[in-house]
């Protein structure tokens, strides 16, 4: 007893104070209507009820607990009853005062206690003055509910990263436990504080309980739909489908769910965003599909589609119309629907429109953005004539192209088609072997469409000229007779340039399809939430790799279950405006079959196209052969960059391939990569080995580039180019007219109106401008590729000198860029429609500006 009373004085004889500053959002700052909340939190706090944190020891482990690390006394929140100090928006800064002495050392962890009623977001927690360290950082940025909610007290760690063999010993149970939570155990009901990242296939789409109409194919877990993984959200299964997960009713969309700090929850526009995409399917749609049920509009000429960005629309008035004024309040209604109250549909003119009204329709501009626009990432050099398909012929019979050297021998300005191959002049936009499995099924739906495959030739100024364009349907007699075919060619006289006009817009309803499904929802927003989940289970907050990526997975999660909500469900905006109909996503599922994730990195990709070649004398390893390729050129640059950055990064931990092989983390990490997130695919032989440092740059690199650039180029371009619909329809409702029809001769007549009523309804045009306007815009919290949410991510001077090389190089992109738009040689980079290619221009400011790369896939 007397050893204790000694010990008890020496200890408070050198023990100290330390002051720190909490930095925190309460609940009611981001829900103005949680005023009740608030005052319920203050008087808990009035009678004793409050926040408290405990620093814990990186350095004097306890005995009594298993030699983890030692916890300070409890403090608390100081002032909280009173007008906290006001920081931004939304955000309070309270001080917090510890006991600590010599012996504790420097804190690495803390723990708080939230006996308040509602939840609050922490931000961070600074201690000012840590004797003989200084100042500690610990960021946090998470949801930090009532402490009845949690097994265990929430934990928070300083921003000094270690590897798990480097993880100071106190603290190494804490770091073990943590990750444990996050994994949580497979089983019961996940709600929000539960912070659980867990794994599911793709079985919510569907709704069988409604009929055989709303059931849609489980993808993933099975060798012909496979697909990567989905956060698991636990919902019960449905009444009719045990295998099926059931749905939440539209209303609740906002409430599927994700773990607490994946949802959206910070300020400003983002929550709008998700408020707009609820609205537009619970309200607008359902609204505006009886209105134009019941008045069944046509666009009668271009004039008439140029109005909704001029003058306006004016919506039918009448009960229909003021129940959807009733149902969302006056500025939501002007925002989404871009009136002035007076019931006029307007949208802001699309870039591809605003210096040229018709110069969309040239056959340049057509070339041009295969190169420069929405969808850049699928044309490729053609390299047998003619296009041979890969379709197995004992099941779709001969599907070979039916293009000859008729078609396009005297477009070659005087080479032969074996000259124009061998000097890398011919191109192809190829979409005939992704639709074709799926055609004879998408065209029993009011769709008509074809399979198509468009030739282009590369003159000699670097632009691309189209050859011809071959439309196919699936033979009548039955697959295995292989395909009727058509090749359609250039022409800018009479019917026949109409009937060209027609099949472009075939083309580019094809690949306005493959755009959404492919390019952007599933090797972007589908193949990267494996990702999210995996780090978060395995990688320790602690871990470098996990401070690396991090950014990178901002609201990817949320964002996801949200377009499953209300996106791509059956029945939904995807399947209602993108020509695949209900077989839009089992089709993206066949395609998936063909994803490497190695392909992924941007030279991987290009070499692979043919549009790029190995060269070790090039400034990033390849040369292109269309040198004048606007996202290709740009898209080396930020490739190169992030490889630069993340090979610095990873070089300051990692020295050696023992360095990698012995991180339990990393290993844990990409085999549940490998055999979980993508586990469809576990035994592909082209996964990379996670055995070197140049194995995790690569990774690092592809799953950074994902995130970033290629999700910016192939999002943020939607509206500019396909704000317009007749520049890039995603719908045909009719077939090509056949001469002696009337719509032959309408077409004759009146080719606009033919054309107007041969691509997407004016219905679902509304329907689909209104959506991609919503998806185009960057937020005004958005945090751009060489940007963090916190200048204190990390403690390590190292790695946040290499970050603001990575910056300043991004910034030199920025002028190679401008540079390049105002090179009149260029051909490529505005093109007849004088839009300058700016989408991977690495910032922006918020709003819908056809530039920016955000750190991660955020809409």
């Amino acid at each position: 007893m007397i050893k204790n009373l000694v010990d008890g004085l020496i200890h408070h004889d050198s023990s100290k104070k330390v002051k720190g500053t909490v930095v925190m959002m309460k609940k009611n700052a981001l829900d103005f209507t949680d005023l009740a909340g608030s005052l319920t939190d203050k008087l808990f706090e009035a009678l004793g009820q409050k926040v408290s944190l405990q620093l814990i020891s990186s350095v004097q482990g306890d005995p009594a607990n298993g030699l983890q690390g030692k916890h300070s006394n409890p403090a608390y929140l100081e002032n909280f009853l009173f007008t906290p100090t006001r920081l931004t928006a939304g955000e309070s800064a309270f001080g917090v005062t510890f006991d600590w002495n010599e012996e504790f050392g420097v804190p690495g962890a803390f723990t708080i206690k939230n006996s308040h009623i509602n939840e609050f977001f922490l931000k961070s927690l600074i201690l000012e003055d840590v004797p003989n360290h200084g100042k500690v950082h610990f960021v946090c940025n998470s949801w930090v509910y009532p402490s009845f909610r949690y097994k265990t007290d929430r934990i928070f760690f300083a921003n000094q990263p270690y590897l798990p063999s480097e993880t100071p010993e106190p603290l190494r149970k804490y770091r073990e436990s943590e990750l444990k939570t996050l994994r949580g155990d497979g089983t019961g009901k996940l709600e929000a504080w539960n912070r659980v990242y867990d794994y599911d296939v793709y079985n919510d789409l569907g709704n069988p309980d409604q009929g055989p109409e709303h059931v849609r194919t489980t993808l993933g877990g099975s060798t012909d739909y496979p697909y990567p993984r989905r956060g698991r959200t636990s919902r019960p299964p449905t009444r009719t489908d045990p295998k099926s997960e059931s749905r939440i009713p539209l209303l609740l969309s906002l409430d599927i769910y994700v773990p607490r700090d994946e949802r959206f929850g910070h300020l400003k526009l983002s929550d709008f965003l998700t408020y707009a995409l609820k609205s537009l399917v619970q309200f607008i749609l359902p609204e505006l599909h009886a209105l134009f049920d019941g008045t069944p509009n046509e666009f009668d000429s271009f004039e008439d589609v140029l109005r909704l960005y001029e003058g306006g629309i004016k919506l039918p008035q009448g009960p229909l119309f003021k129940a959807l004024t009733d149902a969302i309040p006056l500025e939501m209604i002007r925002e989404l629907l871009r009136t002035d109250g007076e019931g006029i549909l307007r949208f802001p003119t699309p870039l591809v429109i605003k210096d040229s009204k018709s110069a969309w329709r040239t056959d340049e501009e057509f070339a041009r953005e295969m190169l420069a626009g929405v969808n850049p990432v699928i044309i490729s050099r053609l390299q047998e004539f003619p296009p041979k398909s890969k379709l197995d012929p004992n099941v779709y019979g001969n599907q070979d192209s039916t293009i000859t050297a008729e078609h396009i021998q005297d477009k070659l300005d005087g080479l032969t088609i074996d000259q124009a191959i061998n000097n890398n002049k011919l191109f192809i936009l190829n979409h005939h072997d992704i639709l074709i499995p799926y055609l004879r099924r998408i065209n029993t739906t009011t769709t008509k469409t074809y399979a198509s495959r468009t030739l282009l030739f590369l003159q000699d100024n670097g632009s691309l000229k189209p050859l011809a364009i071959e439309l196919s349907l699936p033979h009548p007699d039955g697959d295995q007779f292989g395909v009727i075919s058509k090749v359609y060619t250039p022409s800018d006289q009479g019917v026949e340039s109409s009937i060209w006009q027609l099949a472009k817009a075939y083309a580019a309803v094809n690949d306005s399809g493959v755009h959404q499904l492919i390019s952007h929802w599933l090797n972007t927003h589908a193949v990267i939430e494996p990702f999210v989940i995996a780090t978060n289970r395995q990688l320790s907050v602690l871990h470098p790799i996990h401070k690396l990526l991090y950014p990178h997975f901002r609201d990817t999660m949320n964002i996801n279950a949200l377009a499953r909500q209300i996106l791509i469900n059956a029945g939904g905006v995807l399947e209602s405006t993108v020509f695949p109909s209900k077989y839009a996503m089992e089709m993206s599922a066949v395609v998936y079959k063909d994803w490497v994730f190695p392909d992924q990195a941007l030279p991987a990709d290009l070499i692979k196209r043919g549009i790029a070649v190995e060269d070790s004398s090039s400034p990033h390893g390849v040369r292109l052969l269309i040198q004048d390729y606007p996202y290709a050129v740009d898209g080396l640059e930020i490739w190169s960059a992030i490889k630069s950055w993340v090979t610095e990064y990873c070089n300051i931990y990692y020295e050696s391939n023992e360095d990698i092989l012995k991180d339990n983390e990393l290993q844990e990490w990409w085999k549940e990569l490998r055999e979980v997130g993508h586990g469809d695919k576990k035994d592909a032989p082209w996964w990379p080995e996670m055995e070197s440092p140049e194995d995790l740059i690569e990774s690092c690199t592809i799953i950074i580039w994902i995130a970033s650039a290629l999700h910016a180029a192939v999002n943020f371009g939607q509206y500019p180019y396909a704000g317009y619909l007749p520049n890039r329809p995603t719908v045909s409702r009719r077939f090509m007219p056949e001469p002696g029809t009337p719509e032959y001769e309408e077409l004759k007549t009146n080719p606009d109106k033919a054309f107007l009523k041969t691509i997407t309804a004016q219905f679902q045009t509304l329907l689909g401008v209104s959506l991609i306007e919503i998806l185009s815009r960057h937020t005004s919290d958005e945090i751009y590729l060489g940007q963090r949410e916190s200048p204190e991510w990390t403690k390590d001077k190292e790695p946040l000198a290499a970050f603001d090389r990575f910056g300043k190089k991004l910034t030199e992109i920025e002028n190679h860029i401008i540079q390049r738009n105002g090179d009149q040689i260029l051909k490529n980079r505005s093109g007849p429609v004088n839009a300058p290619y700016t989408l991977l221009f690495p910032t922006s400011e918020g709003g819908l500006t056809g530039k920016g790369i955000p750190n991660s896939v955020s809409i």
